[in-house]
């Protein structure tokens, strides 16, 4: 006979705490011994709840205790419980004193490992009396950068529409990496010059090349300015646009020097590579560009010093990719170098429009400042990922700003402006990709696009026609491939997710999630982390599985009559070693006992 709410919710009186925890620890005991003898993983405390930093055991433990319990208002109650939680686990916890919150802060020492912290934490957690135990966590000193016009940098930080980008600079800047910026060329820029290194001029044509000579290592900007009818019939003047040093702005500014805009990987360096000219660019001038770019020989083109391992191309035509720039991009690809291409400005499919219609590469299209696709962008399935990209029509502010020249025709002072465009898009997810190259040096081109696209957010607002997988965010993408997020410290990893929310039958048969996984190689890691978010009052009930796309059955969590608490949000820890990788894992949640429901709201796989 199940007892009533009310009654199995009661709290236990302090003379009853040390057996209560007592039982507990056996009935653990006990429960383990039956996992282990049948082949299933018994889960440890997540990264995240027994580190002070990543890579840093926890040195104390912040208990919450529940409103009635007596060790949340006594301080002799929360040191019995500290005194006894450290027996069970075999080691010494100490209370320390009250928070302002009434939780308790408890020792553990400076000799434990993060096994050893775990322990402790799985003692709190089993107790029915406890609400939360968390690690006493370690924190530094933040700010924004200081660069006087960051707060018109919408696109990097805003809530709605923005990249996340601030919080990876907490584990990257994009220090190591070189990012090639195939596009019009540099004009010299103060905010830029310190992350400039060495470039090229392929501009073979001197009619395009508007700088009075052919291919050179000089690939500063003259300007790109023609007049009437210059590049066609019908088509009216234009001035310079400036148009590769905003690109490399957006990318690695200088951060932090009290001027100007902040780069999204200002510790990566910028290699100029001029293709664009009066007019535009030759294919033939790409080819060779994306070709020594990433470490391939240019003929008559001296061996690259600067090998990039980021190419961005905010450029594009119309048609199909061409057999000779897929060969170029495929080649730089399997050379290491990840290359980021522009979707274009058509509101078309990418399907017509290329390199962006290309394989091998990372298609970026454009939202505005309120996440839906910016009215040019093209779109379409070959659309990987969606990135600010501004939209003036609404407000200049409404831009990207970022580095610029002044000079109408040639080059006059610095300055800055706000561009739209899948152009300024791209180099979003060039900064991006410099930030994880530099936080995990051995990902492959394959697995960057994997993380970015795993990681990222449904955009916020409309998009037809196809966003691809929604808007990159930065701090979540770094975080996967770094291990930086309590992920047990894997590398190479990305993150695959489902919100779809299925309610849980009170007492009835189980329910599935399935999440597939796809482009990865070999087979799943020993600390595959699965991140549970389930809504129940009552969470004894529930018996949570992990199964594999074999069938293989992982035990997440039993059923228990004695732990009342509510909802499931946690992250567990499975040896999946055996599994392969790809294919469709399910979360399969039953709820065993009458009275309480609740619903699955979502869950994620870690690699």
């Amino acid at each position: 006979m199940r007892i009533s709410p009310a009654t199995r919710r009661k709290l236990i009186s302090v003379a009853a705490v040390s057996a209560a925890l007592l039982a507990a620890a056996s009935t653990t005991s006990a429960a383990a011994r039956e996992s282990v003898a049948q082949g299933v993983a018994v889960p440890a405390a997540p990264a995240a709840q027994t580190e002070a930093a990543p890579g840093i055991p926890a040195e104390r433990l912040i208990v919450g205790y529940k409103s009635g319990a007596a060790e949340a208002t006594s301080n002799p109650a929360a040191e019995a419980d500290a005194a006894a939680k450290g027996k069970e686990a075999g080691e010494h916890v100490d209370f320390q004193r009250r928070l302002g919150t009434g939780a308790a802060l408890v020792d553990l020492g400076d000799a434990l490992t993060r096994a050893d912290v775990a322990d402790v934490v799985d003692r709190y957690r089993a107790d029915p009396q406890v609400a939360y135990v968390v690690p006493d966590r370690l924190n530094k000193p933040k700010a924004d950068p200081d660069d006087t016009e960051y707060a018109k940098q919408w696109d990097l930080f805003e809530s709605t529409a923005g990249m996340n980008v601030p919080p990876a600079w907490a584990t990257s800047t994009g220090a190591g990496v070189t990012v090639a910026v195939i596009d019009t060329g540099y004009a010299t820029h103060s905010d830029l010059a310190a992350n400039i290194v060495a470039g090229y001029d392929f501009i073979a044509d001197t009619a395009v090349s508007a700088d009075g000579d052919g291919r050179d290592a000089n690939p500063a900007d003259p300007g790109d300015y023609y007049a009437a009818n210059e590049c066609g019939s019908g088509i009216p003047a234009s001035n310079s646009s400036w148009h590769g040093t905003h690109v490399a702005g957006t990318i690695a500014a200088v951060t932090n020097n009290g001027k100007g805009v902040a780069g999204i990987a200002y510790g990566a360096k910028i290699s100029p590579l001029r293709v664009l000219g009066k007019c535009g660019g030759y294919d033939s001038d790409i080819i060779d560009a994306i070709t020594w770019a990433s470490g391939g020989t240019v003929s008559g083109v001296p061996a690259n010093a600067n090998v990039a391992k980021v190419v961005n191309m905010s450029l594009g035509g119309d048609g199909a990719c061409t057999s000779a720039t897929q060969s170029a991009i495929t080649a730089a690809v399997n050379r290491g170098t990840t290359v980021v291409v522009a979707a274009g400005n058509d509101n078309d499919n990418v399907a017509n429009h290329s390199p962006g219609n290309c394989n091998n590469v990372i298609s970026v299209g454009a939202t505005n400042r309120t996440g839906a696709k910016a009215s040019y962008s093209n779109f379409g399935s070959m659309v990987d990922i969606s990135a600010p990209g501004g939209q003036t029509s609404t407000g200049t502010a409404n831009g990207i700003l970022s580095t610029l020249n002044s000079g109408a025709r040639t080059p006059s002072s610095e300055s800055y402006a706000y561009y739209q465009g899948t152009s300024m898009a791209t180099p979003h997810i060039a900064g991006l990709v410099a930030l994880m190259k530099s936080a995990n040096a051995s990902l492959t081109p394959a697995q960057i696009e994997t993380a970015i696209k795993s990681n990222a957010r449904p955009l916020p607002g409309a998009c037809s026609g196809g966003c691809g997988a929604g808007l990159a965010d930065a701090a979540r993408t770094v975080q996967a491939v770094s291990g930086s997020g309590g992920s047990g410290g894997s590398t190479g990893g990305a993150t695959y997710s489902s919100t779809t929310v299925l309610a849980i039958p009170d007492n009835g048969s189980a329910v599935e999630s399935p999440i597939t996984v796809d482009g990865r190689t070999g087979n799943a890691p020993t600390a595959l982390q699965v991140g549970v978010d389930i809504t129940h009052t009552y969470r004894g009930d529930l018996v949570v599985d992990l199964v594999a796309p074999d069938g293989t059955v992982y035990r997440l969590k039993a059923a228990s009559s004695s732990d009342s608490a509510d909802d499931v949000r946690t992250t567990y820890s499975v040896n999946a070693s055996a599994e392969t990788a790809n294919g469709t894992w399910k979360l399969r949640v039953q709820d065993t006992a009458a009275q309480d429901t609740g619903k699955l709201n979502g869950w994620k796989l870690m690699f």
